[in-house]
C-alpha cells in the first residue's frame, strides 16, 4: 500500500501543508530541502583527503560493454535488501569507469554553475538532472542494463523503468542532508521503487556518504512526526525518535565502484561534507513498469512533470523519458 500524506500529517496546518505543487526548478528544490537539516554540533574544520586514485580510463565503448554485463545477486543479498531497505554492493563499476564518470560530472557542473565544485566552491548542494538525454557517457550509466537488472532483482519485478537521474554535488563544508524517505519524492502509486546511489570518488565517512536506518520497518516509528516546510523540526524529530528506539544506522565509507541501492520507504540521511573535495554522486531512480502517477502529487515531489512530460495524475508513468531499462530489448 502506498504511504499516504494523511498518515504523515494527521493534522495539517499551513506549516505542514505540502499539498500545493512545487513551482520552481529542481535546484531551487534542493536549496530548500537541505535547509531543513539540523546542523547543530557539526564539526567545522575541513580535512584534506587523499588524491584520487590512478586507474586506466576506458573508452565510452568499453564502458558501454562493461555496463551491458549483468551483476548476479545472491539470494542472501536480495533477502537483506527486502528486510532492511538498502544494500551496498562492491565493484558494480570498474575504478576507471567511475573516474571517467566523475570527470564528466565535474565538467557538467562547471558549465551549469560556472564554478569548479572541487576548487574554491563551498557549502552548497548542487543538482543537475536529465543529463542522460544529451550525453553519451551519462546515458550509458543511467540506462545501463547492469543497474536495471540489479534494481529489478532487488524488487523482484519483471521490468524496470527510469524515473530520472540526478547529479548531486555536496560541496566542501556543505551541511547535512535531512532525514527522509523517498516515498513522497516520487509521485508513483507503487512501492516498487529503488534508487541507485553512485559515488564518483572514494567516499570516506568524513565526506558524508549516504547513511541508512534499518530495518525497513523503522519508517513506521516516525509516522506521527509532522513534516514542516521550514525549519529543522522534522529532521530533529526523526533523529530523536530513532535515538529513543535505538534504531541501527549504517554510516560506512564507499569504495571506488561501490554502489548503494535503497527502497523508497528506507529512511536515510547524509552528514556534512567535512573534506576539501566535493562529494559528487550520480543517483538514478527506477520503478516497476506499470506504475501510475498518484492523484495528488505534492511539493515534495518537486518538478516531477519535467521527468514525465505530458503525463497527468492518474496516468500510466510511461512517458518517452521513462524508458524500460530491464529487460533489455536486443532487437
Amino acid at each position: 500500500m502506498k504511504f499516504s500524506q494523511d498518515k504523515l500529517n494527521p493534522k495539517v496546518s499551513d506549516a505542514t501543508d505540502i499539498s500545493k505543487p512545487w513551482d520552481k526548478d529542481n535546484q531551487a528544490w534542493w536549496d530548500w530541502y537541505v535547509s531543513l537539516a539540523d546542523n547543530r554540533n557539526v564539526e567545522d574544520k575541513l580535512i584534506t583527503v587523499k588524491p584520487l586514485p590512478n586507474a586506466k580510463i576506458p573508452s565510452n565503448d568499453e564502458i558501454i560493454s562493461e555496463l551491458a554485463e549483468t551483476y548476479p545477486l545472491t539470494k542472501e543479498q536480495i533477502i537483506f535488501f527486502k528486510k532492511n531497505g538498502f544494500i551496498k554492493l562492491k565493484n558494480v563499476f570498474s575504478p576507471g569507469a567511475v573516474l571517467k564518470l566523475r570527470a564528466e560530472l565535474i565538467n557538467l557542473l562547471k558549465k551549469e554553475f560556472n564554478v569548479d565544485p572541487d576548487k574554491g566552491a563551498h557549502e552548497r548542494f548542487l543538482s543537475l538532472e536529465m543529463t542522460w538525454l544529451n550525453n553519451t557517457l551519462l546515458r550509458a550509466f543511467v540506462l545501463s542494463p547492469r543497474l536495471g537488472q540489479i534494481s529489478a532483482d532487488l524488487l523482484s519485478v519483471p521490468a524496470i523503468r527510469l524515473y530520472h537521474d540526478n547529479v548531486l554535488a555536496k560541496q566542501a563544508g556543505c551541511g547535512r542532508t535531512p532525514w527522509h524517505f523517498d516515498d513522497q519524492h516520487f509521485p508513483l502509486d507503487t512501492n516498487d521503487v529503488v534508487t541507485a546511489w553512485i559515488p564518483a570518488q572514494p567516499t570516506p565517512v568524513e565526506m558524508g556518504p549516504l547513511s541508512f536506518a534499518y530495518p525497513l520497518e523503522v519508517h513506521k516509528l516516525v509516522n506521527a512526526v509532522k513534516f514542516e516546510k521550514a525549519g529543522v523540526g522534522y529532521d530533529r524529530g526523526v533523529s530523536e525518535v530513532f535515538a529513543k528506539n535505538d534504531v541501527t544506522i549504517n554510516e560506512t565509507p564507499f569504495e571506488l565502484g561501490e554502489v548503494s541501492f535503497h527502497h523508497n520507504l528506507n529512511f536515510h540521511t547524509a552528514s556534512r561534507n567535512r573534506t576539501n573535495r566535493s562529494r559528487v554522486v550520480l543517483a538514478n531512480t527506477y520503478y516497476k513498469d506499470g506504475a501510475r502517477v498518484i492523484n495528488s502529487p505534492t511539493m515534495i515531489s518537486g518538478d516531477w512533470q519535467k521527468f514525465m512530460p505530458n503525463v497527468k495524475p492518474g496516468d500510466l508513468a510511461a512517458s518517452p523519458l521513462n524508458p524500460i531499462c530491464w529487460p533489455v530489448d536486443d532487437e
